[in-house]
């Protein structure tokens, strides 16, 4: 058993941790197969995994053997009055691995056992002479292994030769005209962000006609799938843009093989040990409904091999590249007019109004999706007119087939800074979906307080700050922000200068209504839109606020009322949420 089995059964109501104090146990080298490393009679396993052995009597054992010029090692845990491939370990009082061969009708076979010492199977010592390192050691070793490689080597030229044949061929028997046959994936041009402050490097694509085979048609998919038996798309990594702690984001290139053109797409790489990760924003990328100008865009999904010729597996999902970077990069180095943050706000509402939404723009139905971890830099910037939300790791597919049991277990997800309240204090309504899209909405009015307080029409514009940035520190901790958000009903500063700006006093009340204490009373993300146009970019609003406050109220009431029917039923039962 390891540490994550031990981690793992201790985890739960109820349960209970095992006591280590009076148990003492081996920690012992553990893989079932690893390649040894040799110099002079000592080898070392080269396994990168321990464990305690789960019984104090178990010993650390490694099995060498050699067979058809290959080396492989086998280190464990084992019970030494128990036969080990039918064979039973003689000597293993010692805190050295001595290496005993045995008897085998091919190639050679050595174990050993040893004892208090930590991961002692991992050193393991031959006597001068053995017959099986001599030969792995040997000058004969170089011919075996050129022998034994070579015809793989000779299959793998000829397979990549007919393939190469194979491909020529075809596209030479392909008609000029292939607009039924190929997909034409545009390039990201951005007119207002090219013009005004984009650079023109990140817009070096022309349009690419991409192969059906390797990406999907977007009017049907959107390429939402995972490429199990197609060819990986020809991507190029240029250099890393962004890391969080799931996975590394790197700007790239798509090609286009035959002609030499090629897209700026954005590459997420999950390591291998983040594969649930990958897995769970694959699964609601895979919805096709999910397509929206304001949702960036989602081309593919694959699995690959590492880069560095690691065994290791990497999990690749590939999107629309926007080179204006995040919104809290953008607003910490510009100032945004009342037309620009007007424009881009109402943008991050409609994008998370459609993930709420139970319907796509097109009127066909669709699963609602709470984002839960909404924040600016999750944020992309298209131009200076539009947004788009990204990072869906920690999204929750709102599906009425899942159970309060399966919401229970989604956690306590997020990023402290921008958590409701009701996430903090680890209670929420979990009998109601809507209780996820108010979380959202809670984030969404942090979100337009940072915009709100980087534009010009707020009078003096201050350096860049996140929300709460005044009385906590960089990265607050959830306890830090349960102090201030729920303790203090902190929240952070409008000032009253603000409000001079008609649109901006709208804005702000709209903002102060989305963070509320109660997440019931809250507006909805569709409302949100609403009130976005309702009212205009126009320097002077006041007409519009003076004559339709009370239009704009009445239609959220509406808005909110036909959203959650079923809120007021469910207003007494919230169910404590564990912290993750």
């Amino acid at each position: 058993m390891s540490w994550r089995d031990l981690g793992r059964n201790g985890s739960g109501k109820g349960a209970q941790a095992p006591a280590f104090t009076n148990i003492q146990t081996n920690v012992c080298k553990w893989c079932d197969y690893s390649s040894p490393i040799c110099e002079g009679n000592v080898c070392y396993s080269n396994c990168s995994l321990n464990s305690f052995c789960l019984l104090s009597e178990e010993i650390c054992v490694a099995i060498w053997k050699q067979n058809n010029g290959s080396v492989s090692v086998r280190t464990l845990c084992h019970h030494p009055q128990d036969a080990v491939d039918n064979i039973m370990i003689s000597n293993y009082s010692s805190t050295e691995c001595v290496m005993v061969p045995q008897p085998t009708e091919e190639g050679a076979l050595f174990i050993c056992g040893c004892v208090n010492a930590h991961e002692c199977n991992d050193k393991l010592i031959f006597e001068k002479g053995s017959n099986g390192l001599l030969k792995l050691q040997s000058k004969d070793v170089l011919p075996v292994v050129v022998i034994s490689l070579l015809p793989p080597f000779l299959v793998a030229v000829i397979a990549t030769m007919a393939f190469y044949l194979y491909r020529t061929r075809q596209s030479e028997k392909q008609p000029k005209h292939r607009g039924p046959k190929r997909t034409q994936y545009q390039s990201l041009d951005m007119p207002e962000g090219h013009a005004r402050g984009g650079s023109p490097n990140d817009y070096r694509g022309k349009p690419v006609a991409v192969n059906r085979e390797a990406l999907a048609d977007s009017s049907t998919t959107c390429g939402n799938s995972l490429n199990h038996n197609m060819e990986q798309l020809p991507i190029q990594l240029e250099e890393v843009v962004g890391k969080g702690r799931f996975a590394e984001v790197w700007r790239a290139r798509l090609i286009h093989s035959s002609t030499g053109q090629y897209e700026t797409v954005a590459v997420k790489i999950f390591p291998a040990v983040e594969y649930n990760s990958w897995q769970s924003e694959r699964t609601v990328f895979s919805d096709a409904s999910l397509r929206h100008e304001n949702v960036v865009q989602f081309v593919s999904a694959e699995e690959r091999m590492g880069r560095t010729g690691s065994p290791q597996r990497e999990y690749w999902l590939i999107m629309a590249y926007h080179g204006m970077g995040n919104l809290q990069d953008f607003l910490a180095h510009h100032v945004l007019s009342w037309a620009e943050l007007h424009a881009m706000a109402g943008s991050v509402a409609r994008g998370l109004a459609h993930l709420h939404s139970d319907f796509s723009p097109s009127g066909a139905p669709k699963v609602p999706v709470a984002h839960r971890d909404l924040k600016s830099s999750n944020i992309v910037v298209k131009n200076l007119r539009e947004c788009a939300l990204c990072d869906f790791g920690l999204a929750l597919r709102l599906d009425l087939s899942l159970t309060v049991d399966d919401f229970a277990n989604s956690g306590q997800v997020g990023t402290a800074r921008y958590m409701a309240p009701e996430v903090l204090e680890s209670r929420v309504n979990l009998e109601d979906p809507e209780a996820f899209k108010q979380m959202d909405v809670y984030s969404l009015a942090l979100v337009l307080w940072e915009m709100v307080s980087r534009c010009d029409a707020i009078g003096e514009v201050k350096s860049y700050e996140p929300p709460f940035r005044s009385k906590v520190c960089d990265q607050p901790c959830v306890e830090s922000m349960r102090d201030l958000v729920l303790r203090d009903r902190g929240r952070p500063d409008i000032p009253t200068s603000w409000t001079a700006h008609q649109g901006v006093k709208v804005l702000c009340c709209t903002i102060t209504e989305c963070w509320d204490h109660d997440p019931e009373a809250r507006l909805t993300a569709q409302c949100v839109v609403e009130r976005f146009n309702a009212f205009g970019e126009e320097e002077d609003s006041q007409d519009l606020f003076n004559n339709n406050q009370q239009q704009l109220t009445t239609m959220c009431v509406e808005t909110q009322a036909h959203a959650s029917p079923s809120t007021s039923s469910n207003k007494d039962t919230a169910t404590p949420v564990e912290e993750v």
